[in-house]
């Protein structure tokens, strides 16, 4: 499997790609982690944040062995890491000779489009492109199986999330009607007229040939209707007309050299010198320092657009979780990054917005965080965009106000405040962390019914949660309201979207943000003890 390539290929070997750094760089800074560094490729920069104190002077093969330990595993479970793998197949495609063949495009066509679709700005345009459309359930189908093949249902530690998937794809991709059985009817044995007798292996086998189908569609078809719409839209965009005069020049060329998609400069990576911070490292306290930073840009824009309102019970999470519509919350997931590209602003977006590179407080990034802060909180929403509060940050900043944001990203970074959790043998507050992840995937599918396999997947986690969590004999009594647990069985039960969500979300992030807390110090100690060792 693609994952488990990446999870045992060497950190300095994965740097060289491109493609790899956009999606990783995208995942170091999600807010769910206390150190959260970027990497310029270009010029083989690592730019830390928080800072360290300026005494210490590690090397880079510390902060690579760092990565490889403590923040790859988690990215090789992440739903970035599917997306990943997935840009690199249509990327793959588009640089084949029978992608060329079929599709009838020059050298020309190919650069443009792989500008368009790579890294994961450019994937999140196109799951944005296919949203409301067959392509939308092909991808999501091609996602959870590629999570699903992954795993191996005979280790225990790993059964109950296949079951879990195999149970989501039975009662939707899987199902009469659906696209992907519309598409895939030929092949023999399909899974919902045999699936309690085929063995494990037949199943696997039918999946992966359905998931080669899909993908083939995916990358002939759909593919293709993207890059129209995006050459459409870059007609329209001014900052893209560069762009699209080097296309029009490359297009009089007979044979352009393909990129490689990997650097051809090799340069010796460092670590940027801290910027005299002399006191004690400390990720929760940057972080505060950050929001607080944030929430002044947000007044700032406020003033400046006082028509726009957002009720209470419909505020919305950070630009980190309103991708999440497309996916699973343990296989799949979408992130906006950093790309600077004139393709990205055909689409309506500003790349300078999004990038992952956790802003620093001071005087020179307050504009630029009012900005972010216009990029967090979207004008455009989506329908079906995952919900949280908005933290309210008149007072000082306490963990508290920022956790739903933490709690969110971390849905999209291989659950490390999960495991963490599971470490240090905190079984109740394990549960109710997996009780705020699948309120928060109930919220997208339960308010846009305009989504394929909408009622389906709606009963089918509110179901889920009243049994795992809500009815009476389940293992844990959570430490919830009970008016607040009653109310949500009565609204889940039936798949109806109820505001006692955010009220039951609220109540358990009261009760993990010292836990939340006691991660983030662990990450600083283990962090430090790899630096420090690193120069020796």
């Amino acid at each position: 499997p693609l994952v488990a390539t990446i999870a045992s290929t060497d950190m300095g070997l994965l740097l060289r790609d491109d493609v790899f750094v956009d999606f990783f760089n995208t995942f170091l800074n999600l807010p769910v982690f206390g150190q959260t560094p970027v990497y310029i490729s270009s010029t083989g920069q690592w730019d830390l944040w928080p800072e360290l104190p300026s005494l210490l002077d590690p090397s880079p093969t510390a902060l690579l062995a760092w990565l490889e330990k403590h923040r790859l595993p988690h990215f090789c479970k992440s739903s970035l890491c599917l997306h990943l793998i997935l840009c690199q197949k249509l990327l793959g495609f588009i640089r084949s000779g029978e992608a060329a063949k079929l599709l009838n495009w020059q050298s020309a066509d190919q650069w443009l489009l792989e500008k368009c679709i790579s890294g994961s700005q450019g994937m999140w345009h196109f799951l944005a492109f296919v949203q409301g459309m067959p392509g939308e359930e092909l991808t999501n189908f091609w996602l959870t199986t590629e999570r699903l093949l992954g795993l191996d249902e005979s280790d225990a530690r790993q059964r109950d999330l296949y079951l879990s998937l195999l149970h989501r794809l039975k009662a939707t991709h899987l199902r009469e009607g659906s696209s992907v059985i519309t598409l895939c009817r030929t092949i023999t044995g399909l899974l919902p007229k045999a699936r309690h007798v085929q063995p494990i292996s037949t199943r696997r086998e039918i999946l992966s040939k359905m998931q080669e189908r899909v993908l083939f569609m995916i990358q002939s078809y759909w593919l293709p209707k993207f890059f129209i719409h995006c050459k459409m839209g870059m007609e329209e965009e001014n900052s893209c007309q560069p762009l699209l005069q080097e296309y029009r020049e490359r297009l009089l060329q007979a044979n352009s050299q393909e990129p490689s998609g990997f650097s051809e400069n090799l340069f010796t990576m460092y670590i940027k010198r801290s910027q005299g911070l002399s006191g004690p490292y400390c990720s929760k306290k940057a972080k505060a320092e950050i929001w607080t930073l944030i929430k002044g840009g947000r007044d700032t824009q406020e003033m400046k657009m006082p028509s726009f309102h957002v009720q209470p019970e419909r505020k919305l999470g950070p630009a980190w979780s309103t991708k999440e519509s497309h996916l699973d919350k343990d296989a799949l997931g979408s992130i906006p990054q950093q790309s600077e590209h004139p393709a990205n602003t055909a689409f309506g977006g500003k790349g300078r917005l999004t990038s992952p590179k956790s802003p620093r407080p001071n005087a020179e990034q307050v504009l630029h965080l009012g900005d972010l802060c216009e990029e967090k909180v979207p004008f455009n929403l989506h329908a079906s965009a995952p919900l949280v509060q908005l933290p309210s940050l008149k007072k000082p900043v306490k963990t508290l106000s920022f956790l739903p944001w933490a709690l969110s990203a971390e849905t999209c970074a291989g659950r490390p405040f999960r495991d963490f959790l599971k470490r240090q043998d905190r079984s109740m507050e394990t549960h109710l962390l997996d009780l705020w992840h699948d309120l928060e995937e109930f919220l997208p599918v339960a308010l846009d019914s305009s989504r394929e396999n909408s009622f389906f997947l709606r009963h089918l986690i509110g179901e889920k949660i009243c049994k795992t969590y809500l009815e009476e004999g389940t293992t844990w009594q959570l430490p919830l309201e009970t008016r607040t647990l009653r109310s949500l069985q009565n609204h889940l039960m039936s798949g109806e979207f109820s505001p006692w969500i955010f009220r039951a979300q609220k109540e358990i992030c009261k009760v993990l943000c010292c836990f939340y807390e006691e991660f983030l110090a662990d990450d600083d100690r283990t962090f430090l003890q790899f630096m420090v060792k690193g120069m020796h």
